[in-house]
């Protein structure tokens, strides 16, 4: 056999047997959850958790093994799940969005490679008030676990007074984070609204939705503050409230800021207590007062 027959047949055999040759699907990653929902986590239609994901596959694979799915742009975005279609609803824009561990992808699902650990979260939503949300509390204890677009984060804890509240966050963090990694740190920002707000990334709530990605804000009446929750078009839903926010925004490529805040001490306290996977599950930000957790946006 000639040299250019040797390379042909070795071709043909890395073909049928391509895990050997380094060309297949690899070995698996692990187990990776994948979570369906739509309006802003409103409505639960999938969760499930998938064992089988490989070394090479995406997020849009991952969705297209476990639904039934439409796309869009040569396949790089998705269009359907289960039917839910992209589309304009009272004049109000409808579309698919995912999330991998808490954090918004800056790629498309086709592109977007899978790790061990992920957990991917799509949500149909309007977007009218709010195209981009940035970051989102849902899939806590990530992105403090795993990091984000594969690469582990370290954690910055930063207490703006209100001892008990940081605390109480550093104590439900710390023991899900990663030691590990030299990437910029996911801050923390625990304290009153009048001390956390000189925080650029907590500032920016104030700048609304479209801004912050945040359904939220915080309002002064009577030269005390108070939050004020907002509905899926930016509007104040209900009057302001003595109510703890637990939320999640970013700036550009920087790494994800999470928020613990509230008019006063013991509505951060509030807040702080909050963070557990039973009361974040699917939500993007919630207002917490009394004990109870509101999502946001308010419903």
């Amino acid at each position: 056999m000639n040299a250019g027959r040797a390379a042909v047949a070795g071709a043909l055999v890395c073909a049928f047997a391509a895990a050997g040759c380094g060309l297949g699907p690899g070995p698996t990653i692990g187990d990776v959850q994948l979570t369906v929902t739509r309006d802003y986590g409103t409505d639960s239609l999938l969760h499930r958790n998938d064992s089988s994901a490989r070394e090479s596959d995406s997020a849009m694979r991952l969705l297209d093994r476990n639904a039934d799915i439409s796309t869009r742009y040569g396949g790089g975005f998705v269009q359907s799940i289960d039917g839910v279609e992209g589309a304009t609803r009272s004049g109000d824009p409808y579309d698919w969005f995912f999330y991998v561990n808490g954090v918004e992808s800056p790629t498309g699902a086709a592109d977007y490679p899978l790790h061990g650990g992920d957990m991917v979260w799509w949500d149909y939503r309007d977007w009218g008030a709010a195209m981009r949300v940035p970051a989102v509390v849902g899939a806590f204890p990530e992105p403090f676990a795993h990091g984000y677009e594969g690469d582990a984060h370290p954690v910055k804890f930063e207490c703006k007074g209100s001892v008990a509240a940081c605390d109480a966050v550093s104590s439900r963090i710390a023991p899900a984070a990663t030691r590990k990694g030299d990437g910029s740190p996911i801050r923390v920002l625990t304290g009153t609204w009048e001390r956390v707000r000189g925080d650029d990334a907590a500032a920016s709530i104030e700048g609304g939705p479209s801004y912050s990605g945040i359904f939220a804000d915080f309002v002064r009446l009577n030269g005390a503050w108070r939050l004020q929750p907002l509905d899926a078009s930016g509007d104040p839903a209900g009057p302001p409230e003595d109510a703890g926010l637990v939320a999640a925004t970013r700036r550009g490529d920087d790494p994800p800021v999470w928020v613990v805040s509230g008019p006063d001490r013991t509505a951060v306290l509030a807040a702080a207590r909050a963070l557990d996977p039973a009361d974040l599950r699917d939500r993007y930000a919630v207002a917490v007062e009394d004990g109870k957790v509101q999502p946001l946006p308010a419903r």
